[in-house]
Formats: C-alpha cells, sequence, structure tokens
C-alpha cells in the first residue's frame, strides 16, 4: 500500500501537531470495601440522586435547597467562571476565520484631491493545527470550569444540608436540656421536701441545686452552637444573618440508607473527577500549540479598494487597485525558547496527569470512609440505645430508694448525670449519621452527570 504521509493531503485535510488525547488509566476497584456485600451487586443506574436532599423528608430543607442555586455568591462567582471561559472558547474559534478590515481616507496635495477606500483581508491557514489544538484546549478548559461550576453547587448543597441537620441535632439537644432542667427542678423539690421532713441534710438540697444551675447553665450554651449553625446557613442562601431566622422543630430528619452503587461510576458522578480529566485534555492539546510553532505560519493576506482624485468616479472599474501577497514565515533562532515551550507542556500535561489519579483516589478513599461511618454508627446507635434505655431505669429505681432513705442524695445526681450523658450522646451519634449520609452523598457526586459539561444549567446574570 503507498504511504501517505501528512504532507501529501496537507490541502485535503491539514495535520494538527501534537498527541492526540486518551484519557490515562486510573486504579479502579471492582467495589468498594465497606459497600456491604448487598450493595455490591447494584447497577449505577439503579442509584439516582437527583434532588438528592429530598431523601431526608423536610420540606423547609427543600426550600433552602432551592435558595441556595440561586442566591449563593459563590455558585454565582463559578457561573460567571464558566461563562468566561465559553467566551474565550468562541476567542479561539475566531482564529479559523479571515480577519476583514475596511478603511477610506481623502488627502489633499499639488495633484489636488485623493480619495482611497481599500478593504484588506488577513487569513491564517491552520496548516499545522495550532489553532485547532488551541480551540481544543480551550473547549477542554471551558468543561473543566463547568465541572467546577457543578462541584461549587453540590459543595454548597452539601453544606446546606449538613448545616441544617446540624440545626436540627442541636434543636433536639436544647429539648434534652430543657426536660433535665424540668427533671433536676423536681429532683430538687424532692430534697427540699425530704429536708423539710428531717430524712435530708442540707447538702442534699445544695447538691440539687447545683445540678439545676449546670443544667440551665448547658441550656443557655447552646444557643450559641444554634445561632452560628443558623448564620452559617443565612450565607449559603445568600441572605444577612440578621434577616435570616429558622424556628425550632422537635422533628429530626431520620438517617437514609444510600447504597452507592459501582466504583468506576465515580469517574462520571463526580464533577472533581471529571474536571480534573477535563483539564488533562487541555493540558495535552496544549503540547500540539507548543508542537505547532516549530513550523511556518502560512498566512494569506489580502487587500483591494479603490482610489480616484473624483469623488464621482471613486467607485468607477478602471480605478480599482488589489494585491495579494502569501507569505510563509519561519523562526530561524531562538535559543531554545520554542523547545524549552514543549518541555513545559508537557511537564504540565504530565502533572495532570498525577493530580487526575490522586483525585480519583481521594473520592475513593471520601467514599470507603463514608460508608464505614454509616455501618459503625448505626451499630453505635443500636448499643447507646440500650444504654440510654438501662440509665433511664437506673434513674426510676435511684429516685424510689432514695425517697425510701436507703441511698443518698449523690446516688440519684450520679443516676441522672449518666442519663443525660448517654441521652446526649444518643444525638451526637445522630447528628454523625446525617452528617456521614450528606458527606456520602456528595462523595459519590450527588445527582451530577458528566454530561453535564457540556450544557451546564445556569442562572440568568442579573445587571
Amino acid at each position: 500500500m503507498k504511504r501517505v504521509t501528512c504532507f501529501s493531503l496537507l490541502l485535503l485535510s491539514a495535520c494538527a501537531a501534537g498527541p492526540d488525547y486518551r484519557r490515562p488509566l486510573a486504579a479502579t476497584p471492582a467495589a468498594f470495601k465497606e459497600g456491604g456485600i448487598q450493595w455490591k451487586k447494584a447497577q449505577p443506574e439503579s442509584v439516582s440522586l437527583a434532588g438528592w436532599w429530598k431523601i431526608f423528608g423536610d420540606p423547609q430543607l427543600n426550600a433552602l435547597e432551592a435558595q441556595v442555586v440561586i442566591s449563593n455568591q459563590n455558585i454565582k462567582a463559578a457561573e460567571a467562571s464558566y461563562r468566561q471561559a465559553r467566551a474565550l472558547v468562541a476567542v479561539a474559534r475566531s482564529a479559523y476565520f479571515p480577519s476583514v478590515t475596511a478603511s477610506a481616507s481623502t488627502a489633499r496635495g499639488n495633484a489636488g484631491t485623493t480619495y482611497d477606500a481599500a478593504l484588506d483581508v488577513v487569513w491564517e491557514i491552520d496548516v499545522w493545527g495550532r489553532i485547532r489544538r488551541t480551540v481544543e484546549a480551550g473547549e477542554a478548559a471551558a468543561q473543566t470550569s463547568a465541572a467546577d461550576l457543578a462541584a461549587a453547587r453540590l459543595s454548597a448543597q452539601a453544606d446546606l444540608a449538613t448545616d441544617y441537620l446540624q440545626l436540627r441535632v442541636t434543636d433536639a439537644q436544647s429539648r434534652l436540656l430543657s426536660n433535665t432542667v424540668t427533671a433536676y427542678t423536681k429532683s430538687l423539690q424532692l430534697t427540699q421536701n425530704q429536708y423539710a421532713a428531717g430524712v435530708a441534710g442540707r447538702a442534699d438540697v445544695v447538691q440539687a441545686e447545683t445540678q439545676l444551675a449546670s443544667a440551665r447553665a448547658q441550656a443557655t450554651d447552646i444557643g450559641v452552637q444554634r445561632a452560628q449553625l443558623e448564620h452559617a446557613i443565612a450565607l449559603l442562601v445568600g441572605k444577612p444573618p440578621a434577616s435570616f431566622s429558622i424556628a425550632p422543630s422537635p422533628e429530626v430528619p431520620p438517617v437514609p440508607e444510600i447504597p452507592p452503587g459501582l466504583p468506576s461510576a465515580l469517574l462520571e458522578r463526580r464533577p472533581d473527577i471529571a474536571g480534573a480529566e477535563r483539564a488533562m485534555a487541555a493540558a495535552n492539546a496544549q503540547i500540539g500549540v507548543a508542537e505547532a510553532a516549530f513550523f511556518p505560519d502560512l498566512t494569506l493576506p489580502a487587500s483591494g479598494g479603490f482610489t480616484d482624485h473624483s469623488f464621482a468616479h471613486w467607485f468607477s472599474l478602471p480605478n480599482r487597485l488589489w494585491a495579494v501577497a502569501p507569505t510563509l514565515a519561519e523562526t530561524l533562532f531562538d535559543a531554545g525558547l520554542r523547545s524549552a515551550q514543549v518541555a513545559g507542556a508537557r511537564a504540565t500535561y504530565d502533572q495532570s496527569v498525577a493530580t487526575y489519579r490522586q483525585t480519583v483516589l481521594a473520592a475513593f478513599q471520601q467514599v470507603e470512609d463514608n460508608l464505614a461511618a454509616q455501618r459503625i454508627l448505626k451499630e453505635e446507635t443500636t448499643m447507646q440505645n440500650t444504654a440510654v434505655a438501662s440509665s433511664q431505669q437506673s434513674v426510676r429505681l435511684t429516685t424510689n430508694q432514695y425517697k425510701a432513705g436507703t441511698v443518698s442524695y449523690l446516688n440519684i445526681v450520679t443516676a441522672q448525670a449518666i442519663e443525660y450523658n448517654n441521652e446526649n450522646a444518643s444525638l451526637t451519634i445522630l447528628g454523625r449519621r446525617l452528617t456521614a449520609a450528606v458527606t456520602l452523598i456528595k462523595a459519590l457526586g450527588g445527582g451530577w452527570n458528566a454530561a453535564e459539561m457540556d450544557n451546564p444549567p445556569l442562572e440568568k446574570p442579573h445587571g
């Protein structure tokens, strides 16, 4: 078969300098270690995380999530960055076409007035694919920016869900402290009655008073944490904290089960992985841009127009003029500049490959971490609930023994402290489980897919 070189087909299909992009391989396990046997057979398409915050079943959280996409300033900044990247692609594509300029002038001299009109055309023929590689790099960079936009959205949505769910756990802890204050108030009344009847000493009353005062202080202190969470939510939805508030609620959303699907799905479902992959494609195209500098530039300038001393006959055929001057320019000596630029472009590509692979590994770690947290904290919840029930029974028994005069009030103080600590620990575990659920969804990429890089949802820019 006759060998056909790139140069022989130059006029039909120009070559592009530099390597064509192929996605490098990244280590991908067959299944998640911490996922559990029942999850390893799940298919990616069976796991839908679109509108993922709705799985918590909280209407107020749903309403807040709708606001964060519209009003969060970090998301707005990411949207503007994406629109800028798309504009740069349009700038790069404009180099495919000739630039045309028009001019007109008059000049007075000894021979009278001369009228000139000219049309100039300059066109760079993309023989070696420099423009194509530039456009290719720009498009990949725009897709990277689209992935960054998706990552900013997902991060803001996850932060909002985490803060909101922790706010509800804080409300539950506040309710627990309120109930504890009520219980300690009754205990103080009991010791006062026992003291008045002469069956208890003054020390019992002082212990009960101290215990009640401490509980009231904790009930007040938890307001700091709630206020800070409320302020953080206000920031995420783009509102001043002074004009934003969330009423306390007695309900904490339940912890959902979140099957992760297959590990390979992360390569398409995580915007940071997709963005890192597109950054590799952009870096690869820049190698071609750098290598194209070794070849001569072919420019096709042309000009035409009319010139005459009479304005009335300015555009008549005899007064026309034109010129075409193809130009081939080649740099003969640059002291190693182009070689250094190619070496730099290749190093940038190698760096992007390492960054991509590290991003993939970090993604797998985050999923495994939160799968483990889900599993272990679920087991801990069962054990902690048993401890809560036992401590509640201990308080009832100890109180009856104190009333009968068989134990000191110190026994009640100890039993009540254990009860409160166990109930508070139970709520803390619930908060950790909710946070792990949100973080797992974020680690799985939310409801995003790499296909959205070509047409990401955008908010209309505001004037």
